[in-house]
């Protein structure tokens, strides 16, 4: 999508601190971290929300969480938090569907 963020970040318009990629999901850091560990991971294919998901992306939804595992197993994390919102009565502030892995302590949930 033209206007979206992250769409641009996909697109290397915008910088941002990757810390994963492959032909289906980036993983980078957020600018605005409410733990030590704050990652956003999401598929570059651009759907707004969970509740824009359809039944074919359930195998990308799976890739998202276990995309979260490996990254947390490769920094040594013991425990960790997986979220998603959606809307923004549910905390999406921007709309492209992704699943945040928090760890330490959190100062806000995002």
């Amino acid at each position: 999508m033209k206007n979206c963020l992250f769409c641009k970040i996909i697109n290397k318009e915008l910088p941002s601190d990757i810390v994963y990629e492959d032909d289906k999901i980036i993983v980078f850091k957020d600018i605005r971290p409410k733990a030590p560990i704050h990652l956003l991971i999401l598929p570059k294919k651009h759907i707004p929300s969970v509740d824009h998901l359809e039944i074919p992306d359930r195998d990308l939804m799976g890739e998202l969480i276990l995309t979260a595992k490996v990254i947390a197993e490769k920094n040594n994390l013991k425990g960790y938090k997986l979220m998603i919102n959606v809307g923004r009565d549910g905390g999406q502030i921007i709309d492209h569907l992704h699943l945040h892995l928090l760890s330490g302590k959190i100062t806000e949930i995002p």
